[in-house]
């Protein structure tokens, strides 16, 4: 039986939505290392003061989680599947029992991503949400002297709306914070769309498992057996 085209489009929907996401993510990393990790100028009391890019209490673990899920539709379940289903259309090449044991393991793979990407959606609009709306205190900040920002516990998607609340003195340096803040908000709501395809992706495989097993092990046998035949006319003719 050929893997029916829903599931293919799905498959490689969830793989282009993974890498977007795993994209956004590793952009946003970087940035924090080589920007954020400096300090930023901010306007107060007819004078400046250098704020540091990230605050003292910072959660990243979140990212993490999401960075991890990305990975998984992109690597075991993505490219995993398509090495997996290549099999499955052709098990002498390792044998029926040891493709059916990939195919098994596959298949549990993509429920164990699923469940994955959604405790990483749900970490992340949780812990984003719990911090909405916190401001910084500038007179505080402006006290800190050569130490991060220590009230307070903040996502990068909490931390940099308040700094761009605070009168910078570099406007190129608030452009590029603005820019930066929206692939952050970007990773995090693209983490709805990419559990909704892997969601799709899981229900159309396991549709398709149930239909092959009612369709019972000698349709699959004849179906290898056709296409070995075929594959054996091709070489022969010459």
């Amino acid at each position: 039986m050929a893997v029916s085209l829903p599931l293919a489009v799905a498959l490689g929907a969830l793989m282009i939505d993974a890498i977007l996401e795993l994209s956004f993510i590793t952009s946003m990393v970087a940035w924090l290392h080589n920007t954020a990790s400096g300090t930023f100028t901010v306007n107060f009391n007819e004078s400046t003061f250098e704020l540091y890019g990230e605050p003292k209490h910072f959660l990243v673990n979140q990212g993490h989680t999401s960075n991890g899920a990305a990975g998984t539709a992109i690597v075991l379940i993505g490219f995993g599947g398509i090495v997996t289903l290549f099999l499955r259309s052709r098990p002498h090449i390792l044998g029926q029992k040891f493709t059916s044991f990939i195919y098994g393991l596959w298949l549990t793979i993509l429920v164990l991503g699923l469940m994955l990407t959604i405790a990483a959606l749900g970490y992340v609009f949780a812990v984003t949400n719990a911090h909405k709306g916190q401001t910084i205190d500038v007179k505080v900040a402006s006290t800190t002297g050569n130490h991060k920002y220590p009230l307070d516990t903040w996502t990068p998607q909490n931390w940099f709306p308040a700094v761009l609340k605070l009168d910078l003195a570099n406007e190129s340096q608030r452009n590029d914070i603005a820019s930066h803040l929206r692939i952050m908000r970007g990773w995090q709501y693209n983490l709805i769309p990419m559990f909704l395809i892997q969601l799709t992706t899981t229900v159309l495989a396991f549709l398709e498992f149930l239909e092959r097993r009612r369709s019972g092990p000698s349709h699959v046998a004849y179906g290898a057996v056709e296409r070995s035949s075929a594959e054996q006319k091709m070489v022969a003719t010459p």
